[in-house]
């Protein structure tokens, strides 16, 4: 795969095109000064997110260790939990604060639903994670209209087995080009952090 260097840092030239040609265009945003906040944004936080990933490992650790170490033990939950603030795993609650945000989807900030944080590793659980926020993708599909009622796939009162077909082809496509996305985070994740 061809790399291009962009400001600071490289990146496959497929991706490059893609952000350029078919992410930005319509957004309003200057395709140059994209890629130089970006640069900007990815030479800022990476040094705090190495910190960040450096001090989850040295809890993980801990937490590990206490667990090989008690694993023949009955699990004394109040010994536990004193255990998690002495490695500052829990801390205690501070005084209550509000936070605002600005240019968050009204689906979000003013929806209840689950808010999954999920491994960027995993495609599975990002899906499991979509599903608990807004029902399962195949489900959804099938009783839409983004399925065309074409060729058999017509909705029924009983499941038509051409018409799910029709979901899993289109999902796969779908979950093929969310992949893409998932391999460009996991670029950035690997490539600066």
């Amino acid at each position: 795969m061809k790399k291009i260097k962009k400001e600071n840092f490289t990146i496959s030239s497929v991706l490059l095109e893609f952000v350029d040609k078919e992410v930005i265009p319509g957004t309003g945003i200057n395709v140059d000064e994209f890629w130089k906040k970006f640069d900007t944004a990815i030479h800022q936080l990476a040094p705090i997110n190495k910190v960040l990933l450096e001090k989850r490992e040295t809890i993980q650790k801990k937490i590990d260790t206490w667990h090989l170490n008690n694993k023949d033990k009955n699990l004394n939950k109040n010994e536990y939990i004193k255990f998690l603030k002495s490695i500052n795993y829990i801390v205690e609650e501070q005084e209550s604060f509000q936070i605002t945000t600005q240019n968050v989807d009204d689906e979000i900030a003013k929806i209840a639903g689950p808010q999954l944080v999920v491994p960027i590793d995993n495609a599975r659980y990002a899906i499991n994670a979509a599903n608990a926020r807004w029902g399962s993708l195949y489900d959804s599909l099938y009783g839409t209209d983004v399925i065309p009622e074409i060729n058999g796939a017509t909705k029924t009162d009983s499941y038509n087995p051409v018409r799910g077909n029709k979901v899993v082809e289109y999902t796969k496509n779908f979950l093929d080009k969310v992949d893409f996305f998932l391999s460009f985070y996991r670029w950035l994740i690997f490539e600066f952090f």
